[in-house]
């Protein structure tokens, strides 16, 4: 493939400001580079801006689990589909400080909450709020997913003290329809426009291998990178499929695709923290390996990713020891 000189020049990594035009011929370009031209401007895209050799150590906690009235297609949570996921009562405080004082123990520096909502209600977020300030408390940056919020709820939020709101994309807008029906890709816009005026810094991704095609690969990163401001961090999540949901049965993610989906990712969005999320459980050490070369640099620890299988905490730990990488201080 012979590609002009302004191409090249726009697809090269550089020290300039981090731009928010990206077009979708342009990610279309450098997702379809020869691999080991892409790991290249990926990996030097990284550490233009990071240590190569760190990792972000975040833990989820589910404290609100079951019973959604959304209809995501691939969430365990939803209360129409029949995974034996049972509704719960958010957790207990107290119970939420445990949970957060192992995972610093542990290692991790971020501690997300995540709650099986369509939106809080303002009794419900007062709790949450308290949560935030406790484990703010313990020395932990926070994040929550709450699922929509207001302009006044997302302030409420900043106030309490939290760090990161995490909501996600998930696909690109013309496949959207496909994965969710019960809210809108507007509405999911519209709360990060209500979590970044408030303040709070921006957890937004989106998940592949839900039989999208790669331009619905193409047209999410390039939506995420033309954001007014790219989210501060942007988990990738391979589908983790549940019996019960429609998506089970769908065909397998090509890992080679997935690792192309998060290094055109790092060069889009070369200053924020890429996650390698859901997912990992099914992954060789090896294609792990690749998606950290390729520009990811943080992880979630703990054997959950609220309902769905991950890694355990001393797996996670050998695989960082083998590659000679060290936790994100």
């Amino acid at each position: 493939m012979t590609m002009s000189l302004a191409t090249e020049n726009q697809l090269s990594p550089s020290l300039a400001a981090p731009r928010h035009n990206w077009t979708r011929a342009e990610v279309r370009a450098l997702y379809a580079l020869p691999f080991p031209e892409l790991m290249w401007r990926a990996a030097l895209t990284q550490r233009e801006n990071f240590d190569p050799c760190e990792v972000q150590i975040s833990t989820l906690l589910s404290i609100k689990t079951g019973g959604c009235p959304e209809d995501c297609a691939y969430c365990p949570q939803a209360a129409r589909y029949d995974t034996g996921v049972a509704a719960e009562k958010l957790m207990a405080l107290d119970t939420v400080l445990a949970e957060a004082r192992a995972a610093k123990a542990g290692g991790a520096s971020r501690f997300c909450m995540g709650a099986a909502w369509r939106m809080p209600k303002d009794r419900d977020l007062e709790q949450v709020c308290a949560m935030v300030e406790g484990v703010k408390a313990l020395g932990l940056e926070t994040c929550v997913t709450l699922g929509m919020l207001t302009a006044d709820q997302a302030a409420r939020l900043k106030s309490s003290g939290l760090d990161y709101y995490n909501h996600n994309l998930d696909t690109s807008p013309e496949y959207y329809g496909a994965i969710v029906t019960t809210r809108t890709y507007r509405d999911r816009l519209d709360t990060l426009a209500a979590v970044r005026d408030a303040g709070i810094h921006v957890c937004c991704g989106g998940i592949v291998g839900m039989g999208e095609t790669i331009e619905d690969r193409i047209g999410m990163i390039a939506t995420l990178a033309s954001l007014p401001q790219h989210p501060e961090s942007v988990p990738i999540n391979m589908l983790v499929q549940v019996e019960g949901t429609p998506l089970a049965g769908t065909a397998k993610l090509d890992p080679f695709d997935f690792v192309r989906t998060i290094a055109v990712a790092r060069i889009c969005m070369p200053a924020s923290v890429v996650r390698l999320s859901a997912g990992r459980e099914d992954m060789s050490e090896e294609t792990q390996a690749l998606c950290f070369l390729a520009g990811a640099n943080s992880i979630f620890y703990g054997p959950k990713l609220l309902t769905t299988p991950n890694p355990e905490r001393d797996r996670d730990k050998a695989l960082l020891d083998k590659l000679g990488m060290r936790p994100m201080m």
